[in-house]
């Protein structure tokens, strides 16, 4: 099994759902979500929903979480992982348009 880093990145987020990188993922993969962050590029606060979606579900890793101007929000990380199976996505909405970028990293086992 090879593993492989991966980073993932979407810019100018707004207020429709967007699937960070295009990523979902493929099968015969394993996918661990090593670090996920929001950054606000706008002169004011925002608030994002970041979504794990199954191809059926979608689950709130964050609700309407706030964002101040020029600062990030990190939504895994650390001692957080999380885990996507084959066909799962990570999706962000932001409150305003064009105004979050995101960087999901990632660890691949193919």
């Amino acid at each position: 099994m090879a593993n492989t880093f991966l980073r993932k990145t979407s810019r100018d987020i707004g207020t429709l759902p967007v699937v960070v990188g295009g990523y979902t993922v493929g099968s015969l993969t394993q996918t661990t979500i090593i670090g996920l962050s929001c950054s606000n590029t706008t002169s004011t606060a925002i608030t994002v929903d970041v979504v794990h979606n199954d191809g059926s579900n979608e689950t709130h890793l964050v609700k309407t979480a706030t964002v101040p101007s020029g600062g990030s929000l990190v939504v895994v990380g650390g001692d957080q992982k999380v885990v996507l199976q084959t066909g799962d996505n990570i999706k962000v909405t932001s409150s305003a348009a064009s105004s979050c970028d995101v960087m999901m990293s990632i660890l691949e086992i193919t």
